[in-house]
């Protein structure tokens, strides 16, 4: 087959399903597999290929020949150029569904696992506004959009703040409106970037590393609560009236802090946040109990489907009120605590320090006594020794970032031999490979994908293992 060159136009491609990666599929005249953004199935599309390889192509739609029956029309404006929110185009059912079949070939593709069938994914009651927290950077070059001419637009207006645009490291999108987090966020981020317009306040510039307003955050509770997160790049004199500024526009802000990050990157791990308004923390209540976010917690970022997750790791658990848990990577303590009314005793172990703290602070406050947390990094504190001093396991519940568990703490669980497993992963693939290295020991018994992405490819994924006769 000769090969496609890069730029080629494929005209009338009918697209056949929902693929990897928030792409759709489809083949060539010649039977060869292309990958096509922003497509729905039923699509007939011309495509220019972007991306040819031997074995595949990638391409965007350049013409709508016929649109999908299924086909929605995108209710974000900058829908195609965020890169955020990517399957508004497919009615909510057929995302939901494809996220089921997506871990199920990840499962059984890439970890070669025997597992039972996929139940229905736990769709979000919320698909609009339903995260609680977001993080806006600040630009001096922000994204031209199509249609707009660089030379008219005032030195001003060339600012954003927003997110960034991908494969562009210091391009901004700079957000009208984002339907991604429930008010005021978009009317303080609107705020916060015309006060600094109008005071002369320098938009950050990631290649020469300077600037005053630099990134910010908004978190926000099912309740209402507000905290207010802005990163500046350097002090400077007006930081103070400009705080001054955002709690007399926006007086429902129950916490407005602000951090000095001079930096090269943008975390805040290891950066002091200072309070200068409010309460140090909100806070997020589940079947009566009540967590403490403080500026760099984990919480799961759609509050409503944390407690839909939960619930299914806690029915997986199936806890009779004996067993000692182990809660790795428990950020906050949140499903430690969830848990603990039906075992005997939680141990939590986290590598955030202040996240340890705050679950601690959440387990005291909740009159919980039979929770235990320890910080460090897993592989370090998960040892057979850790585990001769606090007790072995009965139950493990794990749910660890993006990379999946490190190969010492998969060894370390092995040996501890626990008689259920209940692995909660937002990257199916990585919980694919971590499954596979435990199924010489474990079978899997239940395999429930929980949505808590709406409008995105992301899933997150709960598999029950039992330890094997």
């Amino acid at each position: 087959m000769p090969k496609v060159k890069k730029d080629t136009i494929i005209e009338n491609l009918t697209v056949q399903a929902v693929a990897a990666e928030g792409k759709c599929i489809a083949h060539t005249p010649e039977g060869q597999v292309i990958f096509i953004e922003y497509a729905v199935p039923g699509d007939v599309v011309d495509v220019r290929v972007t991306i040819s390889r031997k074995s595949y192509l990638e391409g965007r739609i350049v013409r709508m020949v016929q649109p999908s029956p299924d086909r929605l029309e995108p209710f974000c404006e900058h829908f195609g150029v965020c890169g955020g929110c990517r399957w508004q185009q497919l009615p909510y059912g057929m995302q939901i569904e494809a996220k089921r079949l997506q871990v199920r070939d990840q499962l059984q593709r890439i970890g070669h696992l025997d597992i039972p069938e996929v139940s229905p994914v736990i769709g979000s009651a919320k698909t609009r506004f339903y995260r609680n927290k977001l993080e806006f950077s600040a630009s001096n070059r922000r994204w031209i959009l199509s249609g707009e001419e660089p030379d008219s637009i005032p030195e001003n207006e060339k600012c954003g703040l927003g997110f960034h645009v991908g494969k562009f490291f210091d391009k901004v999108l700079d957000i009208r409106h984002c339907y991604l987090q429930p008010e005021p966020s978009n009317a303080v981020r609107l705020f916060i970037r015309q006060y600094a317009i109008d005071h002369g306040i320098s938009f950050y510039d990631i290649r020469e590393n300077r600037g005053q307003l630099r990134n910010m955050f908004v978190r926000t509770t099912e309740d209402g609560q507000v905290m207010v997160i802005v990163c500046f790049g350097c002090d400077f004199d007006g930081r103070q009236r400009m705080l001054e500024s955002i709690m007399e526009a926006f007086p429902q802000i129950t916490s407005l802090y602000y951090i000095i990050n001079t930096k090269v990157n943008d975390s805040i791990a290891d950066l002091d946040p200072v309070l200068f308004s409010g309460s140090e923390a909100i806070y997020e209540t589940m079947e009566g109990l009540r967590f403490k976010i403080s500026p760099k917690s984990f919480y799961q970022t759609n509050s409503a489907q944390a407690y839909e997750l939960y619930k299914v790791a806690r029915e997986f658990a199936q806890l009779s009120g004996e067993e000692t848990v182990y809660d790795l990577y428990t950020g906050t303590g949140t499903i430690a605590q969830f848990v603990s009314r039906k075992a005997k005793q939680v141990i939590g172990i986290e590598y955030v320090e202040q996240a340890i703290e705050d679950a601690r602070a959440n387990a005291a406050a909740n009159g919980i006594d039979n929770c235990s947390f320890y910080a460090g990094d897993m592989k370090d504190i998960l040892t057979p020794a850790f585990i001769s001093a606090h007790g072995s396991p009965d139950v493990v519940i794990t749910d660890p970032p993006r990379a999946g568990m490190h190969p010492d703490v998969v060894s370390t669980i092995m040996q501890a031999a626990p008689r259920r497993i209940v692995y909660v992963s937002c990257n199916p693939a990585s919980q694919a490979r971590d499954l596979q290295i435990l199924g010489g020991m474990y079978r899997i018994t239940a395999v429930q994908p929980v949505d808590m992405f709406p409008h995105t490819q992301h899933v997150e994924n709960v598999c029950r293992l039992e330890l094997k006769d």
